[in-house]
């Protein structure tokens, strides 16, 4: 049976009506332009996945261009981090480009549009700017400099980009219309001074285009065919195609602007400002932090990309503003590592278990699947002891008939090896138990065909053997906030919300098979969840991330 076709989103239907109408497939072109302020995050990720899968569906180029123009916030070091997401994502661009390649021909246009009369320079404030704008319900008033000859301007404007001016002291606005229903149609700004360093221009320049300038004119130089953006920008379309009209050619590509809803994760704030904030006030530990929903904290915590692009495809993409359940984003790494993820021993709050029939000194080895379920997964050898941990939550002395786990009087079944029988147990001087005695069934080894070895108890525990057990430091990760929606509170601020418990790290003990394991190895430790070696991990000093527990059981905590 052919599989059925799968629909296409709206942004995909602009695409193929385009083609449909005459537009040329060889001169499909389309972008990724990330500002480089910052790491990018489970929302940039939407963007990515589209820009680069309509590339992929038509066989067209994708460039990866930086909006680079603002050298107050931008550093190379988020250019590199950008670059490194989007190929762990696993896209390739066509060119990588930048708009400070762009400064030049900027500079130039806006001479244009200076001796057209569509610019001007204004020595307000930006205080008295912003004031004298107006509001959606009420018209814009003109700036006193706002009919200054063409002469002058060309004068003040050659003074900006000589640095005579100090930062914030004189502004170039376009010429358009203080009463229009648009408010970024009401003179906009086109360049300001800013004195700083950049990192690719250096001191070259000290006056910068905006954005919005920026943006669409570094579509037309490309030759991009559709600029995507999210839904923020929809009002600046207007504008977009109001700065398109002064430099296009009929000759040419003219990019046109559409606009999708942006990926908003509960649980979770998007704003590049505010997830800097939580990296300046060491709320995290920096921009890969796993508890960040950065690309980067995503990796490091042990997501993969086939899960994020899965997740990027089953959210789909949207016309409106809405907030996507991250339990939909955790379902996709567990569907992924459910398939992929070797299962291996780990006692995280271990107990000791001393099996008092089982010969002091001996040890043996153990066959043990890296998974039951599924084939090409192969085996270890797990060693056995008389001494074992469990964890400590698998064993009480009384318990109804619902706990199937260890019980005075009861057996349960070591994974991969015996059934054991609880027989007593030791308490220190607070009655804290300290030690579970127990017996053993040495004919009820796993695999070993006995009647004893199929003899069915309710309950299966992982261990790990005292004597050959691996150290190792656990981090358990929980949501970085307490509320589904920190950022929807008007009369709160989100850091309100930030969840106390979102790290515990405890110190476990895991099978000897992980001693060697390399960092970003993902795993399933049994029962447990699934986990992920750390950046930081040594085969000294054993280091794992939990990614995502098995089951939806993340700690409740307190709304405030």
């Amino acid at each position: 049976m052919n599989e059925e076709k799968k629909s296409l989103n709206f942004i995909e239907q602009i695409v193929a009506e385009d083609l449909k109408n005459g537009l040329d497939k060889n001169d499909l072109r389309f972008r990724f332009p990330p500002e480089p302020n910052g790491y990018l995050h489970i929302g940039h990720a939407a963007s990515i996945c589209l820009n680069f899968g309509l590339g992929l569906q038509h066989n067209a180029p994708v460039n990866l261009r930086f909006d680079d123009t603002n050298p107050a916030k931008e550093e190379q070091e988020y250019v590199d981090a950008i670059k490194k997401d989007v190929e762990w994502l696993g896209f390739k661009w066509d060119k990588e480009l930048y708009s400070s390649d762009y400064f030049q021909q900027l500079y130039d246009w806006t001479i244009v549009l200076i001796k057209d009369g569509k610019a001007y320079v204004d020595e307000q404030s930006s205080e008295e700017i912003r004031a004298q704008k107006g509001t959606p319900t009420e018209v814009g008033v003109d700036s006193p400099f706002r009919n200054r000859s063409v002469e002058e301007n060309l004068d003040l404007f050659e003074k900006m980009k000589n640095g005579d001016f100090d930062e914030g002291s004189v502004v170039l606005r376009a010429k358009i219309d203080m009463k229009h229903n648009n408010m970024h149609m009401r003179d906009p700004i086109l360049y300001r001074v800013l004195k700083k360093s950049h990192h690719r221009t250096g001191t070259n320049w000290c006056i910068f285009p905006m954005y919005d300038w920026t943006h669409g004119e570094s579509d037309y130089i490309e030759q991009i065919s559709h600029s995507f953006c999210t839904l923020e920008f929809k009002s600046h379309r207007e504008l977009y195609d109001w700065y398109l009209d002064r430099v296009v050619s009929s000759e040419n590509i003219r990019p046109k602007q559409r606009e999708f809803a942006r990926r908003n994760l509960s649980y979770t704030v998007m704003s590049k400002r505010k997830l800097l904030q939580l990296v300046e006030n060491r709320i995290v530990n920096g921009w890969d932090d796993p508890r960040m929903p950065t690309i980067s904290g995503l990796r490091r915590r042990g997501y993969t990309s086939e899960s994020i692009r899965n997740f990027s495809d089953v959210s789909g993409i949207s016309k409106r503003d809405s907030i996507t359940d991250v339990a939909l984003l955790e379902s996709c790494i567990k569907d992924h590592l459910n398939k992929t993820a070797p299962r291996v021993m780990a006692v995280l709050d271990p107990i000791k278990v001393i099996i008092t029939n089982y010969p002091e000194g001996e040890e043996e080895f153990l066959d043990a699947n890296y998974n039951d379920y599924e084939e090409g997964f192969g085996s270890r050898p797990v060693p056995f002891s008389r001494d074992i941990y469990i964890e400590r939550e698998d064993f009480r002395e009384e318990a109804n008939k619902k706990f199937f786990r260890l019980k005075l009087g009861k057996e349960v079944r070591l994974k991969n090896a015996y059934i054991i029988k609880a027989e007593g147990c030791i308490k220190d001087a607070d009655g804290t138990i300290t030690e579970i005695h127990c017996t053993y069934d040495a004919d009820s080894k796993s695999g070993s065909g006995s009647e004893a070895s199929k003899r069915k108890v309710k309950g299966t525990l992982h261990w790990v053997s005292v004597k050959h057990a691996v150290k190792a430091e656990v981090r358990l990760y929980d949501r970085l906030f307490s509320d589904e929606d920190p950022d929807g509170h008007k009369d709160k601020n989100f850091l309100e919300f930030v969840n106390p418990n979102s790290l515990e790290v405890v110190t476990a003990f895991v099978e000897p098979s992980l001693k060697f394991v390399k960092v970003g190895e993902r795993f399933q430790f049994q029962r447990k969840g699934y986990f992920c070696v750390d950046d930081d991990a040594t085969n000294e000093n054993l280091v794992f991330n939990r990614t995502v527990p098995l089951r939806d059981s993340w700690v409740k905590v307190e709304k405030k």
